[in-house]
C-alpha cells in the first residue's frame, strides 16, 4: 500500500510540475519580441517585409529593415485592398 501511495504522490507531483511550468508558455520571437501568434503588425501585413519581422518594420517598396539591416522581402501573404463595383473596400 506504500509502495501505491509513493508512485502516486510522484504522478501528482510530476503533473503539478508540468501544469506551472508550461501554464504561461507562449511562442516568442527572440529578436523582436512578439508574439507569433499576432501577426497583425506592419512587420506582417506590408508588401515587403523583414524577413526577421522586426517590430515596426515593412513597407509598401522594397528597402532596408530600420532595424537590422536586412533588405526587405516580397510578402507572400500580402494583400492589397481592392474596391468593389460600389467602391467600397473590402
Amino acid at each position: 500500500m506504500k509502495t501505491v501511495k509513493t508512485i502516486l504522490g510522484i504522478l501528482v507531483f510530476g503533473l503539478m510540475l508540468t501544469m506551472v511550468s508550461c501554464k504561461d508558455a507562449k511562442k516568442e520571437d527572440p529578436i523582436t519580441k512578439t508574439d507569433q501568434s499576432e501577426k497583425k503588425g506592419k512587420e506582417y501585413a506590408s508588401a515587403y517585409v523583414c524577413p526577421m519581422h522586426c517590430k515596426d518594420s515593412g513597407s509598401n517598396k522594397e528597402g532596408k529593415c530600420p532595424t537590422c539591416g536586412m533588405d526587405y522581402v516580397k510578402n507572400e501573404d500580402y494583400k492589397k485592398e481592392t474596391k468593389n463595383h460600389e467602391g467600397h473596400n473590402h
